[in-house]
C-alpha cells in the first residue's frame, strides 16, 4: 500500500486538461462492441476501471486496439459476442459490472462475472430484479445479492420498470437488455440520473426516447460505429475546482470539461456556495456539452444539498464535504444514502477523516452535517482504497496546517492515474 504526504499550498495556478470522462469511456467501448464497423474513441480514460471494460469485451471476442491517441473497437453487431473462456473480472468497476450484465442477459451462452473485494460487496439486486422481470436468468453465486454473478442468456421481454433509485447504472443495464427484448422497454426513475447512455445510444443509431423521468428503447436496432470524442470528466475536474476555491490566491483553467446537465451538480452547488467559476469556449460534440472552466479562490458559505440535485453530483459529494469544511456556516447534505454503497461507505469515511482533521461534522442516515469555518490540520487519512476519498483529502490537505498523509493513495489509478502529478504542477 502506497502513502503520499502533502503539505499546505500557498496558491494553485495554471491550466489542466483532466482525463476523459469515465462514464462515457466505458460506454464507448461497450456500444462500439455492439455496433457494425470500427468505433474510434479519442481522449479515452486509461484508468483501471475502463481498462477492465476493455478486458471483458476482449474476452467476449471483440478486437480492441490501443493506440497512442485512439482506441479502436472492432464491433461485431448486437449478436457478435462469444462465450468467454473464463470468468469475467470487472476489477473495481461498478459501471462495468452492472452494464455488462444487461448485455450478457440476452446472449446465447452462460457467463460468470466477478470483481475485486469492493465489487463483491456492492448491491446487485438492483439490476438482478428488473433483468429477471425481463426473463433473465441471473443469480448471485453466493446468494447474497452481490457478485460473483452467473448469467445464463435467455430471450428477454420488454418491460415498463419503475426504479426505486435514480441510478444511471441500473437504468443503463435495463436499456442495454432492452436492445435484445421482444418489445419496447422503459425505465422510470424517481429523479433523472446521468443520461450518457441515452445520448450515445441515440448517436449509434438506437431508437430511444426520453420524456420527463422515463426513458424508452425499441429492440433490435442496427448500431453503426462512429467517432467518439470523450470530454474531460467533471468528476475529475471537481477536485481542482474545489482545490482552487479553498486555496487562497488560486486561479486554475480546466480545459474541455463535460458539463452535461445531468452531471453538473458540483458546479451549481459551488456557485450557490459563492464560487467564482467562468465558462469559456462552450461547445457541443455528439450531444455532450463541454466548456473550459476558469476557477478562482472564493469565500464560500454553507448550503443545503438535497433532492433532485443529488444524482447529478453523487460522486462529487466527498469533495463537496471538503469544500463545506472550509466554508463559513453550516452545510447539510441529505437524500444521499447511496454514498453508503460506493467503493466505501463514503459517509462514514468522510466523517471519520474530517473529524481527524479538526472539522465539526456529523454523519446522518442519508448524508452529513458540516459546520464549516474551523481551521483544519493535517492528519493520517485512511482512503479505504476509495479513489474519490483519496483525491478529496488531497484537496483538504492543501488548505490545512501541517502535514497530511494519505494511505492507499495508489487507488487514484482507478479513475485518474496522473492526479498527484497534475496537482503538483499547479502548486506555485
Amino acid at each position: 500500500m502506497a502513502n503520499i504526504t502533502l503539505q499546505k499550498a500557498s496558491a494553485l495556478r495554471g491550466e489542466i486538461a483532466v482525463p476523459g470522462d469515465k462514464s462515457i469511456s466505458h460506454r464507448a467501448i461497450m456500444f462500439g462492441a455492439l455496433s457494425e464497423g470500427i468505433t474510434e474513441v479519442s481522449h479515452f480514460l486509461k484508468g483501471a476501471d475502463c481498462l477492465s471494460t476493455i478486458d471483458c469485451f476482449r474476452r467476449l471476442g471483440i478486437t480492441i486496439e490501443e493506440k497512442e491517441e485512439l482506441i479502436l473497437v472492432h464491433g461485431k453487431g448486437l449478436h457478435g459476442l462469444k462465450a468467454p473462456d473464463r470468468m469475467l473480472d470487472t476489477g473495481n468497476s461498478g459501471t462495468t459490472t452492472r452494464l455488462i450484465s444487461g448485455i450478457l442477459a440476452a446472449q446465447p451462452f452462460t457467463t460468470e462475472l466477478t470483481g475485486d473485494s469492493s465489487i463483491q460487496k456492492r448491491p446487485m439486486k438492483r439490476i438482478m430484479e428488473p433483468l429477471s422481470m425481463m426473463g433473465a436468468d441471473i443469480v448471485s453465486i453466493r446468494d447474497n445479492g452481490c457478485a460473483p454473478l452467473r448469467i445464463c442468456g435467455k430471450q428477454l421481454h420488454g418491460i415498463d420498470y419503475i426504479s426505486k433509485v435514480a441510478s444511471a447504472q441500473v437504468k443503463s443495464a435495463i436499456l442495454l437488455a432492452g436492445l435484445y427484448a421482444d418489445g419496447i422497454t422503459s425505465v422510470t426513475e424517481p429523479a433523472v440520473s446521468r443520461n450518457h447512455s441515452e445520448i450515445m445510444l441515440s448517436c449509434f443509431g438506437a431508437d430511444i426516447q426520453s420524456q420527463g423521468n422515463t426513458v424508452s428503447i425499441h429492440p433490435e436496432p442496427v448500431l453503426h460505429a462512429r467517432k467518439v470524442i470523450v470530454p474531460g470528466d467533471i468528476s475529475s475536474a471537481a477536485y481542482f475546482i474545489a482545490a482552487a476555491l479553498v486555496t487562497d490566491g488560486s486561479e486554475i483553467l480546466l480545459k474541455n470539461v463535460g458539463i452535461n446537465p445531468t452531471r453538473d451538480g458540483i458546479l451549481r452547488v459551488a456557485e450557490a456556495m459563492g464560487a467564482s467559476i467562468t465558462y469559456l469556449s462552450r461547445s457541443d460534440d455528439g450531444g455532450e456539452p463541454v466548456a473550459d472552466l476558469l476557477v478562482r479562490s472564493s469565500a464560500l458559505h454553507g448550503v443545503t444539498i438535497e433532492g433532485e440535485i443529488i444524482p447529478t453530483l453523487i460522486d462529487e459529494l466527498p469533495v463537496i464535504a471538503v469544500m463545506a469544511a472550509y466554508a463559513e456556516g453550516t452545510t447539510v447534505i441529505k437524500d444521499a444514502a447511496e454514498l453508503k454503497v460506493k467503493e466505501s461507505n463514503r459517509i462514514d469515511v468522510m466523517v471519520t477523516n474530517l473529524l481527524a482533521m479538526g472539522c465539526d461534522i456529523e454523519g446522518t442516515e442519508d448524508g452529513m452535517i458540516i459546520r464549516g469555518g474551523k481551521p483544519l490540520h493535517g492528519s493520517v487519512i485512511d482512503s479505504r482504497a476509495d479513489h474519490r476519498v483519496a483525491m478529496s483529502f488531497a484537496v483538504a490537505a492543501l488548505a490545512a496546517e501541517g502535514e497530511t498523509v494519505i494511505q492507499g493513495s495508489e487507488c487514484v489509478d482507478i479513475s485518474y492515474p496522473e492526479f498527484f502529478k497534475d496537482l503538483k504542477k499547479l502548486q506555485k
